[in-house]
């Protein structure tokens, strides 16, 4: 049985308007990593502002990190989380094949989407900036396909893509041990070891991808992402590198 991690503090919560809005509102409280959450948010939101539906089932849940300033390394995070989040889908299933990391942040299964990951710097008065990670989950039911923007990925939800019928809190406990592990990696060793694992794993890696920016966008192959976690995109306006964009393929 999969122990919570030492250091790492939670809260339970059974209805919020949002974990993320929650972590602003608690963030001059916390002084250990907290993951906060919730069985069931009424105002979830995901990247851009934009909604994420969280039926019954599904997982949701937002860790703070008070000593993570806004910066590279706390951009960082995302593939901390990402790579946490295929370790407890692996424990969670005990399959690796059907799960991939997308840049910036989604995590796939069976080529759909089955987790968001939103990264925001979180501050009330008074208290210091944190960072707080959103982690959205699919386990139960996955959302409409019309539910989504145009050419994004289908969403697909754990149960019925894999078999897992995995409760939520059992989920927080499995991920927050992977966090842990790799958060120790990071601190202890830098980005150079995640991003090589995070690589291992990467959706369309070598194969061409289009990343749109505001205003613009743009196709090339998908050649790697570089030491801070840019996207690196080999065009035929030749190479490209991408600090935030959403992906598509």
């Amino acid at each position: 049985m999969t122990e919570w991690p030492p250091g790492y503090d939670r809260i339970i919560l059974t209805e919020v308007d949002s974990t993320l809005d929650e972590a602003v509102r608690r963030v001059g409280e916390v002084a250990a990593p907290t993951w906060i959450f919730a069985h069931h948010q009424s105002a979830a939101r995901g990247r851009r502002g934009r909604t994420w539906s969280h039926p019954k089932g599904n997982f949701a849940a937002t860790l703070v990190l008070p000593d993570v300033t806004p910066g590279v390394l706390a951009a960082l995070r995302s593939f901390v989380a990402s790579l946490a989040l295929f370790d407890a889908f692996v424990a969670a299933t005990g399959r690796i094949d059907p799960f991939a990391v997308k840049w910036p942040n989604d995590v796939l299964l069976n080529g759909g989407k089955v987790a968001g990951i939103l990264l925001e710097s979180i501050s009330r008065q008074g208290a210091a900036p944190a960072l707080a990670i959103g982690i959205g989950v699919n386990l139960a039911e996955a959302p409409p396909e019309d539910a989504v923007e145009a050419g994004a990925l289908r969403p697909v939800a754990l149960a019925q893509e894999a078999g897992a019928h995995v409760p939520p809190e059992e989920f927080l406990t499995l991920l927050a041990g992977a966090y842990a592990d790799h958060e120790t990696r990071l601190r202890q060793f830098g980005f150079a070891p995640l991003r090589q694992a995070w690589l291992e794993r990467a959706a369309r890696l070598g194969e061409v991808i289009t990343a749109r920016l505001p205003g613009e966008e743009i196709t090339g192959v998908f050649e790697t992402v570089d030491a801070s976690g840019q996207l690196v995109l080999s065009t035929a306006e030749g190479r490209k590198v991408i600090a935030a964009a959403d992906v598509f393929f």
